[in-house]
C-alpha cells in the first residue's frame, strides 16, 4: 500500500475530515456518500443520542488513527478507513452499555485496533482481490463481546451470556404488523437497531446515494424474510430484523456493489442472501456458548465465498 501521509503536511481543514467521518458511516453499506452518512447519523440519534454520539466517535477515531498511520488517502476520503469503527464503537453501547465510562475507553480502543486489524486484513485479502467487508469488525467485537463478562470495570451484568443452543420456540406466522416491521428493522438491525423507524431512516440514505442499492436493500430485505419464514423461524425475531440483516449487506454486496448488477447477479444474490439467513443460525448455535453474538459473520462468511467464486462463472463479472 502506498504511503502518502507525510511529515509536515498542513492538518486538514475541518469539513474535509467531517465529509471523512460522514462518508466512512455511509460505508457501513458500501456508500462513499457524505449525504448517507447524515441519514445514518440521524438514524442513530432517532435510537437514541447515545448511539448517534458513539457512531460519530468511533467512525471518526478510526478515521484519524487510519491518516496517523499515513493509510493511502483515497481509502481514508472515500470512507474505508471508518465503518468498521463506527461498528465496533457503536457495538460498546449496545451490548456493553453507552451510559458507562469503560464503555467509551472500549469504544475508542476499539476503533484504533480495528483500524489495524483493517489494514492486515487488506494486505492479505488483497492476494485474492477480495474487500474485507465487516470482518475486521466482526474479529474485535466478537473478541470484546466475548472477554467483557471476565473483567469487573468492563461489564455490568449479573452473569455471562454464555448459553446452550436450544430449538426454536414460538408461532411461526407473521402478521402484517410484523411483515412491515421486519423489512424496515431488517435494515436498522445492520446498527443493530430493531426500530423500524430507524431503518426506514437507513434505507433513505441509501436510496439518496443509489436507487439501485437501495433496491438491492430491499431485495435481501424481502429474501431474508421470505426464507427465515420458509424455514420456520420465530416470526418475533424475523420482526425485530434479526433474521434478515445479513441479508440485506448480502445481496447488496452480490448485486451491484461487487459484481456487476444484470439478471445473472440478481438470481446469484437471492441465493447468496438466502444462505446469509440460513447460516444466521448456524452462526448464532456457534457462538453462545462462549457468549458471543451474531453480528455481521453471516454476511462476511457468504460473502466472500460468492464473491471469490465469481471468475469460476463466466456468466458473472466482478465490477
Amino acid at each position: 500500500m502506498q504511503q502518502t501521509a507525510r511529515a509536515g503536511r498542513a492538518p486538514i481543514p475541518p469539513y474535509r475530515f467531517l465529509t471523512e467521518v460522514l462518508k466512512g458511516q455511509g460505508q457501513v453499506t458500501f456508500m462513499p456518500s457524505a449525504v448517507t452518512g447524515l441519514f445514518f447519523a440521524a438514524a442513530l440519534f432517532a435510537a437514541g443520542w447515545e448511539y448517534g454520539l458513539y457512531g460519530l466517535l468511533g467512525t471518526a477515531v478510526g478515521t484519524a488513527t487510519a491518516r496517523l498511520l499515513g493509510v493511502d488517502r483515497g481509502r481514508v476520503e472515500a470512507g474505508l478507513e471508518g465503518f468498521n469503527a463506527c461498528l465496533v464503537s457503536t457495538g460498546c453501547a449496545v451490548f456493553l452499555g453507552a451510559d458507562r465510562i469503560s464503555s467509551v475507553l472500549l469504544a475508542i480502543g476499539g476503533a484504533v485496533v480495528v483500524t489495524v486489524v483493517t489494514g492486515a486484513l487488506t494486505h492479505v485479502l488483497a492476494s485474492w482481490n477480495l474487500p474485507t467487508f465487516t470482518l475486521p469488525f466482526c474479529l474485535v467485537a466478537s473478541a470484546t463481546t466475548m472477554a467483557a463478562p471476565g473483567f469487573h470495570r468492563v461489564w455490568e451484568g449479573a452473569a455471562g451470556t454464555a448459553a446452550l443452543t436450544r430449538p426454536a420456540t414460538g408461532a411461526t406466522s407473521l402478521s402484517w404488523t410484523q411483515l412491515w416491521h421486519a423489512f424496515f428493522a431488517d435494515i436498522g438491525q445492520i446498527f443493530f437497531m430493531p426500530q423500524w423507524y430507524v431503518g426506514l431512516l437507513f434505507l433513505l440514505g441509501i436510496f439518496a446515494a443509489s436507487r439501485s442499492a437501495g433496491l438491492a436493500a430491499c431485495l435481501g430485505s424481502v429474501v431474508g424474510i421470505g426464507t427465515a419464514w420458509a424455514l420456520g423461524s420465530p416470526a418475533d425475531g424475523i420482526a425485530q430484523g434479526l433474521m434478515g440483516y445479513n441479508a440485506v449487506l448480502t445481496a447488496m454486496a452480490v448485486y451491484g456493489v461487487f459484481i456487476v448488477a444484470d439478471r445473472w447477479s440478481f438470481g446469484y444474490a437471492v441465493v447468496a442472501a438466502a444462505t446469509a439467513t440460513a447460516l444466521t443460525d448456524a452462526v448464532t448455535s456457534f457462538f453462545a456458548p462462549s457468549g458471543g453474538h451474531t453480528f455481521t459473520w453471516p454476511f462476511v462468511l457468504t460473502s466472500l465465498v460468492f464473491v471469490a467464486a465469481v471468475p469460476a462463472f463466466p456468466r458473472l463479472r466482478r465490477t
